[in-house]
């Protein structure tokens, strides 16, 4: 999505992303690397026996940063991730559970100083077709040089 200058950008343009399974492996590397060990993420009989889950579920935060990774983003392009308002986790995801990340214009704001902001409605949805997360993503662009 993100591999055009603000210019090129038109309110009400769709774009989704492959997709992502979510392992095991990442849910430990993540933990490893937040400090996060919080047993419904780490500890299968905890997960089993005390939550409404009855699984383990990934960060939210991991899933955030996977659907990062799932997004078109070139150097020369975005100067800076702007933030997310109205971010909501509205399912789990689970173990082995696969996304990816579908995104909608709906705003555009010029800068004046060579950028401007694409808004964007996120959703990163899961292969049962359920979104995970929404959220409003705001991404600082160039614009063209003149």
């Amino acid at each position: 999505m993100f591999n055009k200058k603000f210019e090129h950008f038109e309110v009400g343009e769709t774009w989704s992303s492959r997709g992502r399974t979510i392992t095991e492996s990442d849910l430990v590397m993540f933990s490893a690397f937040s400090g996060d060990w919080h047993p419904l993420h780490t500890d299968k009989e905890y997960a089993e026996n005390n939550t409404p889950f009855k699984q383990r579920i990934a960060h939210g935060m991991l899933v955030l940063s996977a659907a990062t990774g799932l997004q078109i983003m070139e150097p020369e392009i975005i100067v800076a991730f702007y933030g997310i308002d109205h971010l909501r986790f509205i399912q789990p995801t689970f173990i082995n559970d696969t996304i990816h990340v579908e995104l909608e214009v709906t705003e555009l704001a010029d800068k004046e100083n060579g950028t401007g902001v694409v808004t964007a409605i996120q959703k990163i949805i899961k292969q049962t077709g359920e979104p995970v997360t929404t959220g409003v993503l705001k991404v600082l662009i160039n614009k063209e040089k003149r």
